[in-house]
């Protein structure tokens, strides 16, 4: 039910929209602040007096020059209630609270220049839609019941999917620089009653030898052969670069975009093809074909601008044959059965026999990246599917059979892990947990800066409200002017 909900939701709005916009003539506006200062004016002496059940949507907030629209109030409601989110206080007076707050970090967002690209925003909404299909089932029942295509179900997401990605970024921005020492950490502890000390859920430290199938290299020349026949086609004018993108590159994030990065620094990506990359000069020319962790690419150029580059690609990913995995499956056998022979340790192991560049330097041991670090220690929610499942069913230092899982660069790996550790879950000790203490401090400071810099804002920002509003209770101060 509560995934219907969700999808009930986008209907829904669709529909307070449409009917907002055939009785657009009864939609009352504030506007900019002159605006408001002329209407202020006239209408403190004839204001006429409104039925609330007349008015189909109304402006019940101004922000600077943006309005809240008493339709955005009641969507954010049918949200809300479909996801199970509640809302502090009363709903009335919180909801466009906190549609007032996002307007001001999108208005921060502007001023500090902040971007999100093109293609962070179509693999996100990407993302959700495929979530979404994955719960109903299939694409045709996903736009049966939303009575739109996913191409409109996706224009739809667009704008609001941007903006929350420019708050988050703005966001980041505004507690870049907070940090906590380990001093701050134990004196927050200290004085925190002993109820309220947080509860650490069962954590685990696993360790893992990964294999890599092999590609047979009749694949491997069919996928190059295939990019040269891209490469030819746009050559001879027959089509664009971007239409074969979106027909044919296997790179969800970037594909619907005519596979265009967006303006990219060197760094962020991967350094094969960043060597190609940074050395195209003319736009009309296609590159040679690359090779990187992802696949196999061609690139095109599109601009440079200082430091950073924008191009598009094509990405296609060579397929792992039956027979492949098949092999690799019996020589992970072969490891397993010498690790419990005794041969060698799985530490051993990992650091001389492991595919995985991420952990063989640490004897196989998984690495969880958080906001102040990384940590050897994963919560079951935090690991791949396909490993929480199989740590799971495991014992300390008990070693599993091999298994396939897709890797975070989408390729097929055959794998064992081993459960080093798991620790029960219990209340936080500054001993044992000081880093996960260390980040709820660290949270703590970082909301505290957020709420004073709203503070802050809105004593610097033009607000105008209906007069029902200026009654409530409201979580931060200075709404009232």
């Amino acid at each position: 039910m509560k995934v219907i909900n969700k999808l009930f939701f986008g209907c829904c709005s669709l529909l307070l929209l449409a009917v907002v916009s055939v009785n657009a003539e009864r939609v009352r506006y504030f506007g900019s602040k002159e605006n408001a200062a002329r209407t202020n004016e006239t209408d403190s002496a004839k204001e006429p007096v409104i039925n609330d059940k007349s008015v189909v949507d109304e402006v019940i907030w101004v922000v600077g020059d943006e309005p809240i629209l008493k339709s955005d109030v009641e969507m954010t409601r049918l949200q809300a209630e479909a996801d199970g989110t509640k809302f502090p206080g009363d709903p009335d007076c919180s909801i466009p609270e906190q549609i007032a707050v996002q307007k001001l970090f999108l208005h921060q967002a502007a001023l500090d220049s902040i971007t999100v690209s093109e293609a962070d925003v179509s693999q996100g909404i990407d993302d959700q839609i495929n979530y979404w299909i994955q719960l109903i089932g299939s694409r045709e029942k996903l736009e049966e019941y939303r009575k739109m295509s996913v191409s409109q179900i996706r224009q739809q997401m667009h704008d609001d999917f941007k903006n929350q990605q420019l708050i988050r970024k703005e966001r980041e921005q505004l507690v870049k620089d907070i940090k906590v020492s380990p001093a701050q950490v134990r004196e927050y502890f200290k004085k925190l009653p002993e109820d309220s000390i947080p509860f650490i859920p069962t954590q685990v430290e696993v360790e893992i030898i990964a294999h890599q199938p092999k590609v047979e290299q009749a694949e491997i020349d069919r996928i190059k052969n295939e990019l040269r026949d891209f490469t030819k086609r746009v050559t001879d004018g027959e089509t664009t670069f971007a239409t074969l993108a979106r027909l044919y590159s296997e790179d969800p994030g970037t594909a619907r975009q005519g596979g265009e990065l967006g303006y990219t620094g060197r760094g962020m990506l991967d350094p094969a093809f960043a060597n190609v990359a940074f050395n195209l000069t003319d736009p009309k020319k296609i590159s040679k074909i690359v090779e990187s962790e992802f696949g196999y690419h061609i690139i095109q150029l599109i601009d440079k601008r200082g430091d950073k580059i924008n191009v598009r690609h094509i990405l296609l990913k060579p397929k792992v044959s039956d027979a492949a995995v098949k092999t690799a499956t019996l020589r992970m056998d072969s490891i397993w059965n010498d690790i419990h022979q005794k041969k060698f340790t799985f530490e051993q192991a990992a650091s001389y026999l492991s595919d995985d560049k991420d952990t063989r330097n640490n004897d196989g041991l998984m690495s969880n990246a958080s906001e102040t670090g990384r940590t050897s220690r994963f919560e079951m929610k935090d690991l791949p599917t396909e490993i929480a499942r199989v740590v799971d069913t495991l014992k300390v230092n008990e070693i599993s059979v091999p298994f396939t899982m897709i890797n975070a660069k989408g390729k097929e790996q055959v794998v064992i892990v081993k459960l080093k550790s798991r620790i029960p879950g219990h209340r936080a000790a500054i001993s044992e947990d000081f880093q996960v203490m260390q980040n709820i401090v660290l949270a703590k400071e970082k909301e505290k800066t957020i709420h004073d810099w709203v503070v802050n804002k809105i004593k610097h920002t033009y607000v105008k409200m209906t007069d029902r509003y200026k009654k409530c209770k409201f979580e931060y101060q200075g709404w009232v002017k």
